[in-house]
């Protein structure tokens, strides 16, 4: 299948296409999966001398991570409050440090390889569509009490210099986020493991698995490889490869829309390079590029898969909501992509059986959490830190199957009633 038609694949810096599976390959650690889960996984691991070889269905960064919104922040899709309830406040801090840690992984890794294509832009506002300041205020508090963390406040009158909204009363500036074109940082790492001496089969996709025994043996079309350890990293596009893994994750839909360029109309709406994100519990999340002459606009989730133009329709409704002045703007480009969501709302990383590990269910905040959980699960399979055990609690939960994905779509629906709600007057 050829790469979908996003912005991004439009500007990719790399376009490099990698060699089918055929015939017998072995491996120290196999890993099932192309995108930035399985992707980092296989670059800590060649780092540290191992031979590591990647089968994709498709290409590297096919999936949600070569589509995604390139914005990168700490934090879980989980939310704080769920989950304290489920870990406890000290379990809860040291998963929130590690949302951190990887925030600052994936900033040393395009610094460390010089991946200047990734286009790093600093700095995220979170912003507010009513008039409640009291819990941001302390939130900045304590952030910087527990982390160490440095976030800003910013009221309507300080919000006016970085755009012109009717819809936001309030704001957070974070510093210390970014973002980035996602899928040149995925395929720069994938050129990084190749440089390295691993192995990156695409066009790959898996269609038997022999998991009992010291090898774990992985077929294909065209070939087989075999490795004592395992690494299953597929996302939203989990197939019946390995059915305990298929029923604890949910493939949700989500969409973006790239703007025509229109640097001078976009400039009287958004004056900051930052990334914006409002505070909705069914948020939008959009960005400047290319210094400023296009707008990448996402949000909505929807549980079977829609056409992405009728989505950009109502993409393009929230953001004439927030950005009257852009009525001009035309949508130049819409798509989706599948995430993978656990029914706890959190990544699902471990060791599921003997040598077979998952990675997994990153929707949401996946750019950070993919980068810190690659390297945990590194470490694990190393033996050089068990910090894996911080994510045991969060484990293969069985999703629901089809039931799962009405609660889901029901859920988003309930959200954005909330969010109305809430916004009213």
């Amino acid at each position: 299948m050829a790469f979908p038609d996003t912005w991004y694949a439009r500007t990719a810096a790399d376009r490099t296409r990698r060699p089918v599976l055929s015939g017998r390959e072995e491996a120290d650690v196999a890993i099932v999966g192309g995108g930035l889960a399985g992707l980092t996984t296989a670059l800590e691991l060649a780092r540290a001398g191992l031979a590591v070889a990647v089968i994709e269905a498709e290409q590297v960064g096919f999936g949600a991570s070569g589509r995604n919104g390139g914005l990168v922040s700490p934090a879980f899709a989980g939310g704080d409050a769920a989950i304290r309830a489920r870990v406890g406040e000290t379990e809860a801090q040291a998963l929130h440090r590690l949302s951190i840690e990887g925030v600052e992984r994936l900033r040393a890794t395009i610094r460390d390889l010089e991946i200047d294509s990734a286009g790093l832009v600093p700095g995220l506002l979170s912003l507010r569509r009513f008039d409640r300041a009291d819990d941001l205020k302390a939130h900045v508090d304590e952030f910087a009490s527990l982390y160490g963390y440095e976030l800003h406040y910013l009221d309507r009158a300080a919000l006016e210099a970085h755009v012109s909204s009717p819809r936001y009363f309030h704001a957070l500036h974070d510093p210390n986020a970014f973002h980035i074109h996602p899928l040149n940082l995925v395929r720069a790492i994938a050129v990084e493991i190749d440089r390295l001496g691993g192995r990156i089969f695409e066009g790959s996709p898996a269609t038997g698995a022999h998991l009992s025994g010291p090898a774990k043996r992985i077929e294909t079309a065209q070939g087989t490889i075999e490795a004592p350890r395992l690494v299953l990293a597929t996302g939203g596009y989990t197939g019946r490869l390995v059915p305990r893994l298929k029923r604890a994750v949910l493939p949700i839909a989500t969409y973006m829309m790239a703007t025509e360029e229109a640097p001078e109309l976009i400039a009287g709406a958004i004056r900051t390079s930052a990334c914006l994100y409002d505070d909705r519990r069914a948020g939008d999340y959009y960005r400047l590029v290319q210094g400023g002459r296009r707008l990448l606009w996402g949000g909505r989730i929807t549980t079977r898969a829609a056409a992405p133009a009728g989505i950009a329709r109502e993409l393009r409704r929230e953001m004439l909501t927030a950005y009257p002045q852009l009525e001009g703007l035309k949508t130049e480009l819409s798509w989706s992509g599948l995430m993978g969501y656990a029914r706890h709302l959190m990544p699902q990383v471990g060791e599921m059986a003997p040598g077979i590990w998952h990675i997994t269910a990153f929707g949401g905040h996946g750019l950070n959490t993919t980068a810190i959980a690659g390297k945990v699960l590194a470490e694990a399979i190393l033996g050089e830190s068990d910090r894996i055990g911080l994510f045991a609690p969060f484990g293969l939960d069985w999703a629901g199957g089809p039931a799962g994905l009405i609660a889901a779509q029901l859920t988003y629906w309930k959200l954005q009633i909330q969010d109305r709600w809430r916004e009213r007057g």
